[in-house]
């Protein structure tokens, strides 16, 4: 059915494409029979994973950035993830950068985006993952208890344009109270290329300052909710080793629970289109290779004390089988679903 539908979603830009998709899923879970024909088509069987102290249903999740807001997240898990990830999520209410700021690069099989963290705030996205915002409109109707979904969810956090590096632990600090409640797991999103001086959060002594906070602020939350927050940390492809070495370093002193590795890249070497040149965060075909040596790297440097995610690059049952070959413990994909489809959830667990 993808085959049919991607030529008509590829004639309107990519950001207006990804729109009417997640509104198509949004539709979906509040419509019962709608979105039973969808878990029908797409689930995925059950390849049970452990990590951070939580149970995955298979180790394939969807990274950051498709759902920004959590308008879809039971939609998204009846097309079979084991996870979802929305984010990133800002304290304040942002518009992101300027458009068009995604760009399809169709012969590289990748995509450019300079989103900027676009976000409708802290308080929409709580309200979003409420219990009985998790209840269709049908099941309200017959008063039917709130069900949570079998899909882990974990909640990107960044910080808002606005706020200055020196100030950007409160506006994490504020976030990880926020969701404390509503999230499986956190993630500290310090490497998009997308917010300037963000990436500026991945030095050691910047980002041993707010690591440590959080950690300190996540075990209160732990206590006063009676419940684990696995806290993530997600680094940038582009790091040189020695930066490498300083972030997991201080990741590790931390207590952070685990590594995602990685974000998009702002490298643009062997690519084809005409669209190369646009600025922002290159992710698909083209980061395969960046993203296998960073975790690499990471899987070795960290010496199995906290699993890996890995991210970037996933195109393929093969490409996600590999990451996890070579040591990551879950695996997320996003633009991979652009090219492949919904479907490819389902064929990367079935390869599995």
């Amino acid at each position: 059915m993808y085959r049919l539908l991607r030529p008509l979603l590829f004639r309107l830009d990519a950001e207006t494409a990804h729109v009417l998709t997640l509104y198509a899923l949004r539709f979906t879970q509040a419509v019962p029979p709608a979105l039973g024909l969808v878990k029908l088509l797409y689930s995925a069987p059950s390849k049970s994973v452990t990590a951070f102290g939580l149970t995955f249903k298979n180790p394939v999740g969807l990274a950051a950035g498709y759902d920004k807001d959590a308008l879809a997240v039971k939609g998204l898990g009846a097309l079979g993830f084991g996870h979802i990830e929305v984010g990133t999520v800002t304290p304040m209410p942002q518009s992101g950068n300027p458009k068009p700021r995604v760009f399809r690069l169709v012969e590289d099989e990748a995509v450019i985006n300079r989103m900027g963290f676009p976000s409708r705030g802290s308080a929409f996205v709580q309200k979003q993952l409420t219990p009985v915002q998790r209840t269709s409109t049908f099941e309200l109707l017959l008063k039917l208890k709130p069900r949570k979904p079998n899909t882990i969810v974990g909640v990107n956090l960044g910080k808002n344009k606005s706020t200055p590096n020196e100030q950007a632990v409160f506006d994490y600090l504020t976030l990880l109270q926020d969701f404390a409640p509503f999230a499986d797991y956190l993630t500290i999103n310090v490497s998009s290329p997308n917010t300037v001086g963000l990436r500026q959060l991945q030095g050691r002594e910047a980002l041993e300052g707010l690591l440590t906070q959080l950690h300190a602020q996540r075990q209160l939350e732990e206590a006063r909710l009676d419940k684990r927050l696995p806290l993530l940390v997600k680094l940038a492809p582009d790091l040189t080793d020695p930066e490498l070495d300083d972030a997991l370093d201080v990741i590790l002193r931390a207590g952070m629970d685990g590594v995602i590795a990685t974000n998009t890249t702002l490298a643009r070497e062997g690519l084809r289109s005409a669209r190369a040149g646009e600025t922002g965060g290159l992710s698909g075909s083209p980061l395969r290779g960046k993203s296998e040596a960073m975790l690499e790297k990471v899987v070795r440097r960290v010496e199995g004390k906290i699993p890996v995610v890995s991210a970037g690059g996933i195109m393929s049952p093969t490409d996600a089988k590999r990451r996890l070959d070579m040591g990551a413990t879950l695996v997320q994909v996003y633009t991979g679903l652009v090219y492949a489809g919904p479907g490819l959830v389902k064929k990367i667990v079935r390869a599995l």
